[in-house]
């Protein structure tokens, strides 16, 4: 499988079977992945072969590339479909990511306002108050949920923490169907 790692903080706009014409932001490195998981599958990569040198960029700094790009998409007439939060690992690792979300809202309101803002997120994170509250004011959070049973979770996604399901299955049901969840199909067979 070839690596695809993202620029940092806006890329594209790409065109999404799923999400139409989605403009990516990447709130992590561009140099590398950082993620909370390890999938065995990660178009980007496994996380050891790919450590980052650069920093994630800042909550100003994704503002104002932004901004700069849906102005210029606003010129040309070309609004994307969505902002797609994605990128080089787990979006929902920024530090500021709640705060980003919040100035996100506000520039799509501004030039886009019939753009959605979708989240692609291992929703690990989603116990933080924070992340939970930013994702239930974006239109598409869509959390990864490949099974529900923790042997083959720690076989293929590999997460790299404490990784609490029973939690994350309920805080899951908290978004009261406001979610999309996304699940990996794999060939082969078990052997658990």
């Amino acid at each position: 499988m070839s690596t695809i790692l993202f620029p940092s903080p806006i890329f594209g706009p790409i065109h999404s079977r799923r999400l139409g014409i989605s403009l990516g932001v990447n709130l992590l490195p561009p140099d590398g992945k950082l993620c909370s998981f390890d999938c065995i599958y990660c178009e980007c990569g496994l996380n050891g072969n790919h450590r980052p040198e650069a920093k994630m960029p800042t909550r100003e700094a994704v503002k104002t590339a932004l901004e700069a790009k849906l102005q210029s998409m606003e010129a040309e007439g070309k609004l994307p479909d969505t902002i797609t939060f994605s990128g080089n690992g787990e979006p929902t690792s920024h530090p500021d990511f709640e705060g980003i979300i919040d100035d996100t809202l506000a520039l799509r309101d501004r030039y886009a306002p019939k753009s959605q803002v979708s989240v692609l997120t291992n929703a690990t994170h989603i116990l933080k108050d924070g992340v939970f509250r930013a994702l239930m004011r974006i239109e598409n959070p869509l959390l990864k949920l490949d099974t529900v049973n923790l042997d083959y979770i720690h076989l293929v996604d590999r997460p790299t923490s404490r990784y609490d399901l029973p939690a994350l299955i309920e805080r899951m049901k908290a978004f009261e169907g406001r979610c999309i969840i996304q699940t990996m199909f794999m060939g082969g067979t078990w052997q658990g």
